[in-house]
């Protein structure tokens, strides 16, 4: 409320242990939260980002999935402290999931943050540079979900699936196919996004009938994405998203 937004969306990682609190802070506030999560799946190649926006967080088949990729996630994170071990990096187990707790599930951001304290690393994006992206000492893949097993779990707690940041994502040639699964839209304005593709992305969303939708991509900390607020969109997108959750949990409850 203080910098002047009327309503946030809420999407941890793989999580959505937050979001309750969040939608509570919101009422004492005046500020409109939107319940979500952001899942992280895997393509050839690359990542792909499914955000799903007005999802039922008692959901028990969203939360069965998510604790499925948390306890990939914890997996991992422990793999990448030995990696960076056996390079002479002592991290601790214990502080990555400190600096985690309350902010969903435990990443590599967490670990690229403990070994700035350490002192192996000037930054995160460092500390990913140096240590944590792909064929760096440290790199683990991730365990395998795929983005329409992200967009089936994201209906199946009656959620609106929005396609996040899809530039970096580079599978525009899916939209069709992952729109015949249920995706409702794209987040067309990211702060990872030049500005000739936020205009490609709006464009693309018109035209397949897709809701365009803004993300500043926070994260929590200043050094770990951008600033809270930085790209917003109109509120009318958010009762686009609401109409849309709405339209899925009404069909999942006629189904037979």
């Amino acid at each position: 409320r203080d910098i002047g937004l009327a309503a946030v969306g809420i999407t941890d990682h793989d999580a959505i242990d937050g979001v309750a609190e969040a939608l509570e802070a919101g009422q004492r506030l005046g500020v409109t939260v939107v319940p979500g999560v952001e899942v992280n799946t895997d393509v050839p190649g690359s990542e792909v980002h499914m955000l799903g926006y007005f999802i039922d967080i008692d959901s028990g088949a969203l939360r069965e999935a998510l604790k499925g990729l948390r306890e990939g996630r914890l997996r991992r994170a422990e793999q990448i402290v030995t990696k960076l071990r056996g390079v002479g990096v002592p991290v601790e187990l214990e502080r990555v999931l400190a600096i985690a707790d309350g902010v969903g599930a435990v990443g590599r951001p967490h670990i690229a943050r403990a070994i700035v304290e350490a002192g192996f690393a000037e930054d995160v994006s460092d500390a990913f540079d140096r240590y944590l992206s792909q064929g760096r000492p440290a790199h683990v893949p991730r365990p395998r979900f795929t983005p329409e097993e992200a967009i089936m779990a994201i209906r199946e707690g009656g959620g609106a699936p929005v396609l996040a940041h899809p530039a970096s994502a580079g599978r525009d040639e899916c939209l069709r196919d992952w729109m015949r699964l249920g995706l409702v839209g794209i987040e067309a304005d990211h702060t990872s996004h030049r500005p000739e593709e936020v205009l490609r992305y709006y464009r693309i969303a018109r035209e397949l009938g897709l809701i365009a939708t803004a993300g500043s991509d926070f994260h929590g900390s200043p050094d770990t994405g951008a600033p809270l607020g930085e790209r917003t969109c109109g509120l009318e997108v958010i009762g686009r998203l609401r109409e849309a959750a709405e339209r899925i949990r009404a069909g999942m409850a006629a189904a037979p």
